[in-house]
């Protein structure tokens, strides 16, 4: 198999995105309510968003996360690149005093619970 078609078969996979954020307390509320602004808007329109959540730490409550799936990693990084994304998440994005980001493809997955 060339580079390109391992490439090619990688975009076949979902993907998931995540972010491991630090929010001081005091911006706790600014970041809900950037986060609650950006999510339904993604949801109702980026091709290839499947879903997402906000996750709070439960040992340190500065320490949040937030996940993403996506029908493939194109997916995310075609919305990363936007001008659009960049005016959303701008708001979200100023009360990090830290932010790591990793993208996973999905390889494998236990039923959804019925």
């Amino acid at each position: 198999m060339t580079a390109g078609e391992r490439d090619e078969r990688a975009d076949e996979h979902r993907a998931r995105v995540v972010f491991l954020v630090r929010v001081p307390d005091e911006r706790t509320g600014d970041f809900l309510r950037a986060y609650e602004a950006v999510r339904h808007l993604v949801a109702d329109g980026v091709p290839g968003h499947l879903v997402d959540q906000v996750c709070r730490s439960s040992t340190d409550p500065e320490q949040w996360l937030i996940t993403s799936e996506w029908r493939s990693l194109a997916d995310f990084e075609a919305w990363e690149r936007s001008p659009e994304h960049r005016d959303l998440v701008r708001p979200m994005r100023e009360c990090f005093t830290d932010a790591r980001s990793l993208r996973f493809h999905i390889h494998a997955q236990t039923p959804v619970p019925a």
